[in-house]
Parts: structure tokens; C-alpha cells; sequence
């Protein structure tokens, strides 16, 4: 779905999973600096957006998720997880309920399997599952941003900022209000910054939620039974995860960025050495420089430093070994 907001100034459209949105409006370390003082707002109008209700919601979603929703307050944010039988994430919802229906964002692409999930796991409950991508759009504004929500949105308040879910009709005249707007890029650069995993980015098909660091903010370990939950359980109490993710400082010599999914390896093996990771996210940060987040084997030392393709890089600890 192509955003209205890319007829906005100097607007790039951004490539790939964030498609239909603006990779940038022209300056994109300027949008950055505007999102990290709290101003601006970023078009996340390429995101799914599911609605579940009814009165059984949040006890039928405690059923399905990793995250505790039986005592979800109105209005408090949270964040869940579906995995597989085997413990791997398959999706990844950003949720808040307003005292009838829960809301949830979702990853582009990832929408209609959801929907096909929560479907096929109805059964007698008293719920409805809806697809809202059409009518409601997700904006979102940065932490300390004292902008106005405009009326009838709801609101999703984390510590990283407000993400907004806004009637689509009404995304042009509330660019017009909350501006200056800041693409994709900048958002991305702030959450690589932030060492906050993205699902499809810091995920593959056999990621479970310990290499990621999704312990406590998206996975309860004190809840009944969900798909999944054994592996969580046994990696928790017995075992530790396979890999870990790690943040990197980049070579800043370096024209191009690491691609996602480029090979890490020991810088004092060189570049024919074994690969012991992969790069998922690799942004150019308005202070830090060249940055980048990657997945790389439990038993890489935590000081050692690595390549990440064929760029040198300096690992700092995002989950520990």
C-alpha cells in the first residue's frame, strides 16, 4: 500500500520490506537528529494492522502468545510473540488494548498468515479477528514528543516513543500538523541504536526468543501454556541459546554498508576464515557512525574483533553468552 505521504518534499520512497513509505525526505541525518530530541514523526503506514475483539480477547490471545494477557490494563503497551511447535518466532505483534479491541502492527508481508492463525484458533471463543490495513494506518511519534494525538487515534505509549493508530484518511492533514516527518532510515538508525531486534531482520527461520534478547519484554515466563513453550522453558532453566545477538561499530572508511545477511567472521581469521554469524541490520547513525546489528555463535568471544563482511567491526554484548 503506497503511503499519500510520499508526495511530501524531497521524499525518497524506501525499498524492500519497507516499501510504500519514504526511505527518507532528504536529509537523513537531520530527520534522525529531530527524532532523537523528540520531534517529527515517522510514516509507518506500510504495517499491518490486526484487530482482535470481543469478550473473550485477551484471554483467548494469553492462549495463543508468549506474552501474559489476561490483566492487560486498557492502554498499557506490550509486545508478544507466536512461535512454532519447535520454539521458533513465526510472527511478531506490537499490541495495546483500548477497553473493546486489542490493536496490533505487525511486519509488512506478515499480515495475512497471522490473520490465518488467529482464525484457524477461534473455535468457541467470543472473538472477532480483523484486518484494519485498509482504514488505519500506524504513525509514530519519538520519545519526548509533546505533539498532539489527534482525536479518536489510539495510542501505544512505550519508553522508544507513542505509536499512533490513525484513521488512514486522516494521514495527510496530520503530516500537515506534526511535521517535519522522518523516514524509515532515520527510524531504523534509532532502533539499531537501540539494540531492538526486528522480526525478518534479527530473525531467520530457526531463531528462538533468548538469541534475541525478547526475554521479559515480549516472551512472560511466568504463564501458562503457549505453542513454543517448551523450548523457551528448557532453554531458560537448562540450556543456552545457540547464537546471540551482538552490536557492531563498523569500519567508518567504508563506502557501503554490510549487507543483511553478509558473514561475520574473526578479524584475525581474514575474510576466507569461518563464518560464525551473519549481519542483519547495518544503518549510518547521525553520531555513531557506521553501526549494525548480528547474530553470531554463543562461543564467539565477546571481545574479539570481527568482520562483518569485509568490514572491521567492534562488538559491544547485547545478550550475553
Amino acid at each position: 500500500m503506497k503511503s499519500p505521504l510520499l508526495s511530501l518534499p524531497g521524499a525518497v520512497a524506501a525499498e524492500g520490506r519497507d516499501e510504500g513509505v519514504a526511505a527518507h525526505y532528504g536529509d537523513l541525518f537531520r530527520e534522525q537528529r529531530a527524532l532523537a530530541d523528540g520531534s517529527g514523526f515517522v510514516d509507518l503506514s506500510h504495517r499491518g494492522v490486526v484487530a482482535v475483539t470481543g469478550d473473550d480477547r485477551l484471554s483467548w490471545l494469553h492462549l495463543l502468545v508468549t506474552q501474559h494477557m489476561t490483566d492487560l490494563a486498557p492502554g498499557r503497551a506490550t509486545e508478544a510473540l507466536i512461535l512454532s511447535a519447535n520454539g521458533h518466532i513465526e510472527h511478531a505483534l506490537y499490541l495495546v488494548d483500548d477497553g473493546e479491541t486489542v490493536w496490533a502492527h505487525v511486519e509488512p508481508g506478515t499480515r495475512d498468515e497471522l490473520i490465518a492463525y488467529l482464525e484457524s484458533m477461534k473455535f468457541f471463543y467470543r472473538v472477532e479477528v480483523a484486518d484494519r490495513t485498509d482504514d488505519i494506518a500506524v504513525v509514530h511519534l519519538p520519545a519526548g514528543s509533546i505533539a498532539e494525538v489527534p482525536e479518536g487515534a489510539v495510542v501505544r505509549e512505550t519508553p522508544h516513543g507513542r505509536d499512533l493508530f490513525l484513521a488512514r484518511a486522516d494521514l495527510e492533514s496530520f503530516a500537515a500538523s506534526h511535521g517535519p516527518a522522518a523516514g524509515v532510515l532515520a527510524y531504523e538508525a534509532l532502533r539499531v541504536e537501540g539494540h531492538r531486534p526486528r522480526l525478518g531482520f534479527e530473525t531467520d527461520h530457526r531463531t528462538i526468543p533468548h538469541e534475541v534478547g525478547l526475554i521479559g519484554s515480549a516472551v512472560h515466563l511466568q504463564k501458562g501454556c503457549y505453542r513454543g513453550q517448551e523450548t523457551v522453558a528448557r532453554v531458560q532453566n537448562l540450556g543456552k541459546p545457540p547464537r546471540r545477538l551482538v552490536f557492531l561499530h563498523l569500519d567508518g572508511s567504508e563506502v557501503l554498508l554490510p549487507a543483511h545477511g553478509a558473514p561475520v567472521r574473526l578479524a584475525a581469521d581474514g575474510e576466507e576464515g569461518r563464518q560464525l554469524g551473519f549481519v542483519t541490520s547495518a544503518v549510518r547513525h547521525y553520531e555513531l557512525g557506521p553501526i549494525a546489528l548480528a547474530l553470531v555463535k554463543r562461543n564467539v568471544p565477546v571481545d574479539a574483533p570481527l568482520l562483518a563482511g569485509n568490514t572491521a567491526a567492534a562488538q559491544e554484548t547485547v545478550v550475553e553468552p
